[in-house]
């Protein structure tokens, strides 16, 4: 059977989840991949409220979507992040505080812990998210660095986050990193700088998603081949990259998505420079049998529409691996003969 196609619901979070969950089954979705802003899914609530999470399923199961994996990406980023204003924005209120950016990362950390308990109370295996990262300003690295600069991130990275996975390994679930800019991982080398980072935990993996591995010049296909035995759950989503010579180039020159002067965008799938063809055979190769989780962006185009056709696409694309050589039945043939 082909891998369940789900969709993200992070990037619909403005709607009602039933109303979404209605939606997504006449799109033709498997199930959805709950993010834990908006009303779909409250990880205090599911800890702290009697029936929280069977009333959840149940509204799923209404449509004949099932849940495979919740995503905590918001109050994952202000982990290991400097803090500021921005996240105020994209923080629940009991995690924002008082705004102290200490204060701020450790409520944030206890709240990743929140959400491995709440995600195996659900049922569900993976945790989907980000963790943030104290170096990403250091990217490019002008003035130069001092000695020891990056290596403190890491070891910021891993003090903090280790007491997260321990919780996961206790509840057994797994967190899965979006590599991502602005993440301790971003590329296949900051991966296994990370993977090392933490000693190799089994709780730690990746949430594949090449739309922001392959603008940047990153083999995204080699990352799955890199990284077999950690890819915990897949995002489709596919991105555009110019072809010649732009105004800004990949760092985005300040401009909003959808600028005509960008070097690069998300597209809806199938309608970037993403090749999703390889991608399904080197899933194949590993043996990930998780679900396509369709995580639809396209600054252009009717999101409902767009949902729909991703959907479709993504059911198009997807094959099982082959049981047996093409030619095996040539050779029991020759067989037979022989005999």
């Amino acid at each position: 059977m082909a891998r369940p196609v789900t969709l993200f619901t992070g990037q619909w979070a403005d709607l009602p989840l039933e109303t979404l969950a209605k939606k997504a089954a006449e799109w033709g979705y498997d199930g959805l991949e709950l993010a834990c802003w908006g009303d779909h899914f409250d990880v205090q609530r599911a800890l702290k409220e009697d029936g929280y999470c069977e009333e959840r399923l149940e509204l799923l199961a209404r449509y004949g979507l099932k849940v495979w994996a919740i995503s905590n990406h918001l109050v994952g980023q202000a982990v290991c992040d400097n803090i500021d204003e921005r996240h105020k924005a994209i923080l629940p209120p009991h995690v924002w505080g008082d705004g102290d950016p200490e204060g701020v990362r450790q409520r944030a950390a206890r709240e990743m812990m929140d959400t491995a308990r709440a995600a195996a109370k659900l049922g569900v295996k993976v945790v989907n998210g980000f963790t943030g990262s104290s170096i990403w300003h250091l990217l490019y690295a002008f003035p130069p660095l001092l000695p020891g600069m990056i290596e403190k991130g890491y070891e910021d990275f891993a003090r903090r986050w280790n007491p997260i996975l321990d919780v996961f390994e206790e509840v057994g679930v797994r967190f899965a990193l979006e590599v991502h800019p602005t993440e301790i991982a971003f590329d296949i080398s900051s991966a296994e700088r990370a993977l090392e980072a933490i000693g190799y935990r089994e709780s730690f993996g990746f949430n594949y998603d090449p739309s922001h591995l392959g603008y940047q010049g990153v083999d995204y296909v080699a990352f799955i081949e890199r990284f077999a035995d950690r890819i915990y759950h897949v995002h489709m989503k596919d991105v555009w990259w110019s072809p010649v010579p732009k105004r800004s180039g990949v760092f985005g020159g300040h401009l909003e998505f959808g600028h005509r002067d960008r070097y690069w965008d998300f597209r809806s799938i199938g309608r970037g420079n993403i090749r999703f063809e390889e991608i399904i055979r080197a899933l194949n190769r590993i043996g990930y049998d998780g679900p396509l989780s369709i995580e639809w962006e396209d600054i252009g185009m009717d999101r409902e529409h767009g949902a729909r056709e991703a959907c479709a696409r993504v059911k198009a694309m997807d094959f099982p691996p082959s049981a047996a050589a093409f030619d095996a039945a040539f050779a029991r043939e020759r067989q037979a003969q022989a005999t």
